[in-house]
């Protein structure tokens, strides 16, 4: 008997290779399914390389840790919100999945928002807030009443509830700090009215603009008992500004200042209290929640993201979590914190 021709060999050849690789495919969609590459979450905050930011910073990585997420910080070398505005085409660009943004004018990011939007990018905002844009959900350190109230109460504590103050902020369209101002007016006019706010002046985010700002407050009105610094650089700024012209004691100084750059003022009684919350604990939340919004997992009205953090409320309405009450520093806990 002849053997199988060629032409019959080649064919069975042809078959077996056909089931060969009929046979890979089932496997490799029987199998495991081939490896996602992990969450990318660009944050992009007011300004790049002041502590606060730096610690916000920490927290998102640790959490990006023990998420399996990817956490990228860049951060604009000034506060000109056309910087952010440039970051954030950017991170479009390179197609991340969430970018969240602390805004240092609303109104001037709503443009580019709705861009990220447009090519399906999630957008957070976190410690600041842009309200009437396309941001999908704000998450805030501590409420504006908190902060707010907070504050005033530890300065008159201080003056005794009356006496001239003024307020050093930092970005004149910041909604967060604009948000403590108002409620920080309404509560000293209602609850001291022997207190008289005479300026509110703005610094950006330079803490030696602060400095100057306050000094030029005092040799202005010579009978001032109180400043505010309202952010993390012009509060130590206000402190240093006391301290220079040797009238601690005179003119008592509060406000949101990272601990430990506070510290030094805290020491020599040139600032009397912080008034802040755990900034890396801001930083966490804010990678969890990204984290929560692109796997398309509903926020709960409480939710548990962490040991740390067991029961982080969630406001529907304003599509805001919320990490907590305010964090009063002072000399007895200042060490306690690293940033």
């Amino acid at each position: 008997m002849r053997g199988p021709t060629k032409t019959f060999r080649l064919v069975a050849t042809l078959l077996l290779g056909a089931v060969l690789a009929l046979g890979g495919c089932s496997d490799q969609r029987g199998g495991a399914p081939a490896p996602t590459s992990p969450t990318r979450i660009a944050f992009v905050p007011k300004i790049g390389g002041i502590p606060y930011f730096d610690a916000m910073d920490t927290g998102g990585r640790e959490a990006a840790k023990q998420l399996g997420v990817e956490w990228t910080t860049t951060g604009p070398g000034n506060v000109d919100p056309a910087a952010q505005v440039k970051i954030v085409r950017d991170l479009i660009a390179k197609k991340v999945d969430v970018i969240v943004v602390a805004p240092n004018d609303p109104a001037v990011l709503a443009q580019v928002i709705a861009e990220a939007r447009a090519k399906g990018i999630h957008v957070l905002t976190s410690d600041t807030d842009a309200p009437g844009t396309q941001r999908e959900v704000f998450v805030n350190q501590a409420s504006a009443q908190g902060i707010g109230t907070a504050v005033v109460d530890a300065l008159m504590a201080k003056t005794g509830g009356t006496g001239q103050y003024a307020i050093v902020s930092c970005g004149p369209a910041a909604a967060n700090l604009n948000s403590w101002i108002a409620v920080q007016k309404e509560y000293a006019a209602d609850r001291y009215p022997k207190a008289q706010l005479v300026e509110t002046v703005y610094a950006g985010e330079d803490q030696d603009t602060a400095t100057n700002l306050a000094k030029g407050i005092m040799a202005g009105h010579p009978g001032l008992t109180g400043l505010i610094g309202e952010c993390t650089t012009s509060a130590p700024g206000v402190a240093k500004a006391v301290r220079d012209e040797q009238k601690i004691g005179q003119v008592f100084t509060v406000g949101v200042g990272t601990p430990q750059a506070i510290k030094p003022f805290l020491l020599d009684g040139s600032c009397s209290q912080s008034v802040l919350w755990n900034v890396e604990s801001l930083g966490y939340l804010t990678a969890w929640t990204a984290k929560q919004v692109a796997d398309g997992k509903p926020l709960q009205a409480v939710n548990k993201v962490s040991l740390e953090l067991p029961a982080v409320k969630y406001d529907t309405a304003s599509k805001t979590v919320l990490l907590g009450d305010p964090l009063l520093i002072t000399t007895d806990n200042v060490d306690q914190f690293k940033y």
